[in-house]
């Protein structure tokens, strides 16, 4: 398969960012006929921001799984599709060309059909990383459901909030993962987010370790007797279910700064070419290659980087189901090694967390293959930037440094692979009709270079989110109202000279942890469930391994039990009601919180003292009690 869209050179680039601005809907209709559609467009683009409304191409018909699939049984039927390596290396390792992934697809698409779902219905998917993931996302996409994946570290409470707000029917779980050394409970976790649920009618179990399970029922079917049925009717074929373009293509959950999750929507056709244009660009991507996404199908990255962008490309995606240590340090280098990986695209929290074990896991592994090695969910630090560069790439291989949110559907800012100038700790130059700029605290931009401001969009991208599901205020509200008619990112940014740009950090009341970002006020509202917890408050602080560590200052009614046991107790009500992801690092119990005389509570004051900046905590003469600042300090956790 060929990329007529591809950009090989610099002037290329610069070329192409440059139509992409001037003319929007005449470059991204010439990347679109590249792709199958039912009916083509009526209009390419219509909207604005101001009252939230963004279309792409207007009354256009398709299904995403025929450009997943379909179009590439004729010539690369053979061609792997999926890798499948397991947690265990003992475990032989799987291959699904994309003939056998098309059929697979196909067959669950029976198997959700015959068991009531139909185009539109939201499937929730509670998996580890195994083939079957990829299968019933993309068996979803193809009968025109709207799947909704939640990553198997998530909590009963965090999966019941969400199949509450997404109204799901239906369920695709299996009856356990692997993880690491652990064993994860997935079954038994969804019946205890079932417990007091309405809507779910069907939960669809596939058989991944043996773990005993209840199955309800009425309830609960076993993926492998459904697929025996299917198989009884002669294996029928299932044609593709004819979508809109801006049809709901699936949910994904992501914290915001207020306690509940919002769903972020995106549709089919523009976050379709946005997937595949960014994963060719960026990475640089030729036939045959192996691609390495590291991340879990349950993050945006995993919907855009393992699924759909290098299938909609006709790629080979390496999926792996176990975790960079597990059983020893070297487990990323023996997979690049035994699959000849050519694309590595990672998260910093990995590289950081190998770093630490030396070079005796890297020594003697054959990296030759690489070509190219990527970084993504949060800012890369120098220094493991070069580590990466000279230890794995020796020096001669491109580092694409890459940012972007669930929000936006696919990479945003990012050196192209060899393409463009690569920059240690810079994402360096916006892709093509990404509309960058850089605002102050009034929303006024700021023009110069060598500035820091807050990052905004100006424009709509192909990959844009359409709404929160259910909330389209909220919408509105959380993008669109801090800077009138700019979309804000929540970031903040550093702008150089030559226009390349470096994220410096959040700057809203959102936690980017392990690149997972997490709402504050998600975690407090987790922490005061906790019975002796009266009030508590939760910044981030610079973590070695995680870039961001979670510090919480909690006001605790019992000063007289054991300080350890109560936040043993503390982490583990966190745990059960968001995820093991969102327990805090850090909890320094307080006798009161730095409040406004209006009780807003002064976070940037508890930020700098987590981060132990406590000579620059500025004027605290208005706080209601600035007393409390230098208890505060005094009992800082080191």
């Amino acid at each position: 398969m060929s990329y007529p869209y591809q950009i090989k050179t610099l002037d290329a680039y610069k070329k192409a960012y440059e139509e992409s601005v001037n003319n929007p809907e005449k470059f991204w209709a010439a990347v679109a006929e590249n792709f199958v559609w039912r009916k083509k467009w009526d209009k390419v683009l219509s909207w604005d921001f101001k009252d939230y409304n963004v279309k792409w191409f207007e009354g256009a018909k398709l299904n995403i799984t025929e450009n997943c699939l379909d179009r590439h049984l004729e010539k690369n039927g053979n061609t792997p599709a999926i890798i499948w390596e397991s947690n265990n290396p003992e475990e032989p390792h799987r291959v699904l060309t994309y003939k056998e992934l098309h059929f697979k697809v196909m067959q669950f698409a029976n198997v959700l059909k015959n068991n009531g779902v139909k185009k539109g219905d939201r499937v929730c998917i509670y998996m580890s990383m195994i083939p079957e993931l990829a299968i019933a996302v993309l068996a979803c996409a193809r009968i025109g459901a709207i799947h909704s994946v939640i990553f198997g570290g998530f909590s009963a409470k965090a999966i019941a909030d969400r199949l509450d707000d997404a109204k799901a029917e239906f369920i695709v779980t299996s009856d356990g993962g692997y993880r690491g050394a652990k064993n994860i409970p997935l079954k038994s976790v969804i019946d205890d987010a079932l417990v007091e649920n309405k809507t779910v009618k069907r939960v669809i179990v596939f058989t991944r370790t043996r773990t005993p399970v209840s199955m309800i029922k009425g309830r609960d079917v076993w993926w492998e007797d459904e697929i025996k049925k299917v198989e009884a009717q002669g294996n029928p074929d299932f044609p593709a279910v004819e979508m809109d373009a801006e049809d709901i293509l699936f949910i994904l959950y992501t914290s915001g700064s207020t306690g509940k999750p919002k769903g972020v929507v995106h549709t089919t056709a523009g976050y379709m070419i946005w997937a595949n244009y960014t994963f060719v660009n960026v990475f640089q991507y030729q036939q045959g290659q192996v691609h390495f996404c590291t991340a879990d199908i349950g993050w945006i990255t995993g919907h855009s980087y393992i699924v759909y962008g290098p299938l909609s490309a006709g790629a080979t995606s390496l999926m792996f189901e176990g975790i960079p240590t597990y059983p020893d340090a070297g487990r990323f280098w023996d997979v690049v090694d035994k699959h000849k990986v050519n694309i590595l695209y990672t998260a910093p929290t990995a590289i950081r967390s190998l770093m630490g074990f030396g070079l005796e896991y890297v020594n003697g592994k054959n990296l030759s293959s690489l070509q190219v090695l990527g970084s993504v969910g949060e800012p890369i630090n120098e220094e493991a930037w070069q580590w990466l560069y000279k230890n794995i790439g020796k020096e001669k291989i491109p580092i694409v440094d890459t940012w972007w949110q669930t929000e936006t559907g696919g990479i945003m800012i990012s050196n192209l692979a060899g393409v463009t100038p690569q920059k240690p700790s810079y994402a360096t130059l916006p892709l093509p009709g990404v509309q960058l700029v850089l605002v102050d605290e009034k929303g006024d931009e700021i023009k110069d270079s060598h500035v820091q401001g807050n990052l905004c969009i100006k424009a709509p991208w192909l990959g844009i989110i359409r709404t929160t599901y259910g909330d389209h205020e909220r919408c509105k509200q959380t993008y669109f109202s801090t800077y009138k008619n700019l979309y804000f990112t929540g970031d903040g940014s550093y702008r150089d000279k030559d226009g390349n740009y470096r994220i410096t950090g959040r700057v809203d009341d959102v936690l980017n942890v392990s690149g997972h970002r997490i709402g504050t006020a998600e975690v407090e509202n987790a922490i005061n469930m906790h019975a002796g917890v009266i009030e508590s408050a939760v910044v981030g602080y610079p973590h070695d391994i995680k870039g961001q560590g979670i510090y919480a200052y909690v006001i605790f009614d019992n000063t007289h039990g054991d300080p350890n046991l109560s936040k043993q107790d503390i982490i583990q009500t966190v745990s059960r009601i968001i995820g093991a992801i969102a327990k805090p690092d850090k909890i320094q119990f307080v006798p009161g919180l730095p409040k406004t005389r209006s009780g807003k509570i002064m976070r940037r004051i508890l930020r700098k003292i987590a981060e132990g900046d406590t000579n620059n905590l500025g004027d605290t003469s208005a706080l209601l009690d600035p007393s409390v600042v230098d208890v505060i300090k005094e009992g800082k956790i080191k």
